[in-house]
């Protein structure tokens, strides 16, 4: 081998080690730089909160205070808000049988109560507190009607008969017509007159076990 072969050799060996540090002191870094960051921590998404339920049926238990047992006379509070029982009406219609309540507030608001045991298995107890709703002369129609801009489709319609008890501002004895609604998102709502008069609208609020509570009874 010539001496011009042997240095072109050597050059070009020396040039392979060169490089090939150079690459492991490279790499080295970038291992280094990885190994010493921080791990990224990725938030785990928060869950939408589950909707509140529009309708909660009541099941009496021994811990509530059972809503039956209200009567003419007393005081109460419900939600916390104190009221008095003005009157109540028993209503009977197709063989099913609910209360309701006239409460008024201490700044004299009039709000109904309604109380009915639904059949299933097991039985439950429903009770709604009733919020009036200006009708402006507006009549139950038999088909969807729109009130303050919500579709509300009909699920029941009848003709009762009631007995009034206390203050109520209806004859002792009567029939009731009434009209039940109920929108697409569960909110209730009931027109109802006393046959001769004009026609009311009210929405429901469905309440929890344990919203109302007796603070006096009457004497």
């Amino acid at each position: 081998m010539s001496m011009t072969s042997v240095v072109v050799l050597g050059l070009s060996i020396a040039t392979i080690l060169l490089l090939l540090g150079a690459f492991l002191a490279t790499l080295r870094q970038d291992r280094k730089g990885r190994t010493s960051a921080p791990p990224m921590e990725f938030a785990t998404p928060a869950e939408s909160p589950m909707p509140a339920p529009v309708s909660v049926p009541a099941q009496t238990g021994s811990d509530y205070t059972d809503p039956r047992t209200i009567q003419v006379g007393d005081r109460i509070q419900v939600h916390g808000s104190p009221a008095r029982v003005l009157g109540a009406m028993h209503v009977s219609w197709q063989g099913t049988q609910w209360i309701e309540y006239l409460l008024r507030d201490p700044r004299r608001r009039l709000q109904w109560l309604s109380v009915e045991v639904h059949a299933g298995d097991p039985p439950h107890l429903e009770v709604q507190l009733w919020t009036d709703v200006p009708t402006q002369g507006m009549v139950p129609a038999k088909s969807m009607l729109i009130m303050e801009g919500v579709e509300f489709f009909p699920i029941e319609r009848g003709t009762a008969a009631f007995k009034s008890e206390g203050e109520t501002g209806n004859a002792e004895r009567g029939l009731l017509d009434f009209a039940d609604y109920r929108a697409s998102d569960g909110r209730l709502l009931s027109f109802e007159r006393i046959q001769g008069g004009k026609w009311t609208a009210s929405y429901a609020q469905p309440l929890p076990p344990g919203s109302i509570s007796i603070i006096r009874r009457a004497s």
